[in-house]
C-alpha cells in the first residue's frame, strides 16, 4: 500500500523566489554595477584632468597655462621635443648633441645644478627667470614690472625682429644684458646675454597666448634654433638640495611656543584657583530613621503574604546552619549534613531527627513552618547549652 503511493509522490520543487527579494537582488547588482562605472569614468576624467591640468608651461598639459601647443608646434617644424623631469637626464641629454634647453623657475635646484644646465646646452631659454637668474646671467638685472598691452620688438635681434609684436608680461631691468627687446619705459620683455635668453613665457608660449600678437613665431624662433630642445619640467621631488625635515618649531610662527606656554599657565592657575575644595566629610540628615530589623520584618510578610512556607524554611535552615557549623567547628563550606551529624554526635541525639530539622522537614503550612522554626531554635539553644558559649536567638 506504501509503494504505490511513493511512486506518486510529486517531486520536490525548489520553493519560486519571492518577489520582493528578486526585486531586492537586482537593485543590489544595479547598483553595484553604477558604482563600477561611476568608478571607471571618474578614473578616465581624473586622468584626462589631471593631464589638461598640469603646471605651468608643461608641454603635457592641454589647459590654457600649459604648452602643449607650442611643442606639437615644434615637432612638426621638424624639432625633436624631449620633456624631461630629472635635471641629470636633461643634462645628459644636452651632452649627447647640440641642443636648446628651456628652463622654466627652478627653485629646488641649486645654483650649481643650473650652471651644469646651461653650460651644457648650446643655447637657453629661461622662461620664468628668477630673481637669482637675473643677477647671475644679467649682472643684476631684477624684475620691472609686467606690460598691459602688446609691445613691439625695437631690436636688433632677428627671431625678435622677424616676429614682430608680442604679448609680453613680465619686464625686467636691463642690467647687464648684451640684448634688450620689447622695450617698456625703462624695462624690457627680453633680456640676451650670448647664448642665454630671459623672457615671461606665461604670456607668449602659453596655450592661452600663442595665437596672440607674433608670439608664435617668438616662441618658435627661440625654441627651434637646434634639432633638438630639452625641456625641463620643474618638480618638487627632483632637486640637489639636502633635504631635511623641518621641525613643529621651525613651522611655526616665533611667538606661538611662549604663547602656548602662557596658556597653559593660566590654565593650571584658574584651576587651582577656582577648583573644587574637598573639606571634611558632612554628615547627611536624613527625615526619618529606619531601624535595621525592617528589612526583615518586611522580608517575613512578603513570605508570608505568598503563602510560601518552603522557601521561607529554606531560609531559615541556611541561617541555622551558618551558625551551627561555627559553633561545632566546622567551616561555612562544610556541607549541611556533615553539620547535622556534628550537632547530634554533640548532643547525642538521633542524626535521622536531627537532619529532618536541618535538611528534610518540608512544611507545608504557617503551623509545620512555625515548628520548624522551633525546632532550629531548640537545636541552637541545646548547643549552646552544651558548649556552655552564648548566641544569638534564631530570628523567625
Amino acid at each position: 500500500m506504501t509503494a504505490p503511493a511513493a511512486m506518486h509522490r510529486p517531486a520536490s520543487v525548489s520553493p519560486p523566489t519571492p518577489p520582493r527579494r528578486r526585486r531586492t537582488a537586482i537593485t543590489w547588482v544595479v547598483l553595484a554595477a553604477g558604482f563600477i562605472i561611476v568608478g571607471i569614468v571618474g578614473s578616465l576624467l581624473a586622468g584626462i584632468g589631471e593631464r589638461a591640468a598640469r603646471g605651468s608651461l608643461d608641454p603635457d598639459s592641454a589647459g590654457p597655462a600649459g604648452t602643449r601647443a607650442l611643442a606639437e608646434v615644434l615637432r612638426d617644424n621638424g624639432v625633436e621635443v624631449v620633456v624631461e623631469r630629472s635635471w641629470q637626464n636633461a643634462r645628459d641629454l644636452l651632452e649627447e648633441q647640440d641642443a636648446s634647453l628651456f628652463l622654466p623657475d627652478t627653485p629646488n635646484l641649486s645654483d650649481e645644478a643650473v650652471a651644469s644646465l646651461v653650460d651644457t646646452a648650446t643655447a637657453t631659454v629661461f622662461g620664468d627667470p628668477a630673481s637669482r637668474v637675473l643677477r647671475t646671467y644679467f649682472d643684476d638685472a631684477v624684475p620691472a614690472g609686467f606690460a598691459t598691452e602688446p609691445l613691439a620688438p625695437a631690436c636688433a635681434l632677428p627671431t625678435p625682429a622677424r616676429a614682430g609684436d608680442a604679448t609680453i608680461g613680465g619686464l625686467f631691468s636691463a642690467g647687464g644684458a648684451q640684448a634688450t627687446c620689447y622695450p617698456d619705459g625703462e624695462a624690457y620683455g627680453l633680456l640676451g646675454s650670448g647664448s642665454v635668453t630671459a623672457i615671461d613665457a606665461d604670456g607668449v608660449f602659453t596655450n592661452d597666448a600663442l595665437a596672440d600678437e607674433g608670439n608664435a613665431a617668438l616662441a618658435i624662433g627661440l625654441l627651434g634654433a637646434h634639432e633638438r630642445v630639452v625641456w625641463y619640467v620643474a618638480s618638487a621631488g627632483d632637486t640637489d638640495l639636502p633635504v631635511t625635515d623641518p621641525t613643529l618649531g621651525e613651522l611655526t610662527p616665533p611667538w606661538v611656543t611662549p604663547a602656548i606656554t602662557l596658556l597653559v599657565l593660566a590654565g593650571l592657575v584658574a584651576g587651582i584657583s577656582r577648583g573644587r575644595r574637598f573639606g571634611p566629610l558632612v554628615t547627611e540628615r536624613l527625615p526619618v530613621t529606619v531601624r535595621a530589623g525592617e528589612t526583615d520584618e518586611g522580608r517575613g510578610r512578603l513570605y508570608a503574604a505568598a503563602h510560601d512556607a518552603p522557601h521561607a524554611a529554606a531560609q531559615l535552615r541556611r541561617g541555622a546552619v551558618r551558625r551551627l557549623a561555627g559553633m561545632v567547628g566546622l567551616g561555612p563550606g562544610d556541607p549541611a549534613d556533615r553539620v547535622a551529624d556534628a550537632v547530634a554526635d554533640l548532643l547525642g541525639a538521633d542524626r535521622r531527627a536531627v537532619r529532618g530539622i536541618l535538611l528534610h522537614d518540608v512544611p507545608r503550612t504557617d503551623g509545620q513552618l512555625v515548628e520548624l522554626s522551633d525546632g532550629l531554635r531548640g537545636l541552637e539553644s541545646a548547643v549552646r547549652a552544651r558548649l556552655h558559649t552564648p548566641g544569638e536567638r534564631t530570628r523567625t
